[in-house]
């Protein structure tokens, strides 16, 4: 479990993120939603250890982040940035493989339960036959996958994902969601995400975590976040629910 109590992020003289305290489970799907410059990114790369808060403290399993070294908190927690570093002249297996760095190092001798993490990696998120292309020529859906990859073999118990369908066209995006909800029940990985689609993480998540103006708006399940006057106040912006035929769930739009 990820833990912040009394948190203030501050840039300059403005509060971004103020949290008077939080937990995260370590075997839930949880989605942070909110709009642009409501604190979503500056929460997740604090629970990366990407930044430092100006005030409060952060612990997972309640050891302060701080004790952990760089390698013992990988093998804990998986994080996949927005923007994914540049990986040119590395194929995909070489991409996952990279996954296995907390537990071996640059040097460390490999052993058999490397090698099979990472061919278990390949195998769940369907990238097998892309094994040995060029991680960097894959399409966006495929490399998002190759990434994943790379996360599962690093076999952390829990991923951070920041916006990981944002360069994504809507097939993918459902297709790479249905993969991590999948993973999670399969595996019992905890898994937090931000998103920008309300009706994608309302078939996904188990918890939803809105943030408006650096603080929580909303944290509760799917169902209960569908309710149009919520959803207006949040986004400042007409949002009704309509009826999915065959369905219980309701959709969100724009109205």
């Amino acid at each position: 479990m990820l833990t912040l109590r009394d948190i203030e992020v501050r840039r300059g003289e403005r509060v971004t993120l103020a949290l008077d305290e939080l937990h995260l489970e370590g075997d839930r799907f949880t989605v942070i939603l909110g709009h642009n410059g409501s604190g979503k990114s500056t929460l997740m790369n604090l629970l990366a250890r990407q930044l430092q808060p100006t005030r409060g403290t952060l612990a997972l399993d309640e050891q302060p982040l701080a004790r952990f070294s760089a390698r013992d908190f990988a093998r804990r927690v998986a994080f996949l940035p927005q923007h994914l570093p540049d990986v040119a002249g590395l194929t995909v297996r070489e991409l996952v493989r990279l996954g296995r760095f907390p537990w071996r190092g640059l040097l460390g001798r490999w052993r058999a339960d490397d090698h099979a993490a990472v061919d278990q990696a390949l195998a769940q998120t369907d990238v097998v036959h892309y094994a040995e292309h060029l991680a960097d020529s894959l399409s966006g859906g495929e490399r998002q996958r190759a990434w994943i990859a790379m996360l599962l073999a690093q076999q952390s118990p829990l991923l951070l994902l920041d916006e990981p369908t944002s360069a994504l066209d809507l097939a993918h995006q459902y297709e790479l969601m249905g993969l991590l909800r999948q993973l999670n029940r399969d595996s019992g990985r905890g898994i937090v995400a931000i998103l920008h689609d309300i009706n994608l993480t309302a078939r996904h998540a188990d918890r939803v975590i809105a943030l408006k103006q650096g603080r929580i708006f909303f944290d509760g399940s799917p169902d209960e976040l569908l309710s149009g006057p919520l959803l207006s106040q949040l986004y400042d912006i007409d949002i009704q629910l309509i009826e999915q035929p065959g369905s219980a769930r309701k959709i969100a739009v724009v109205a």
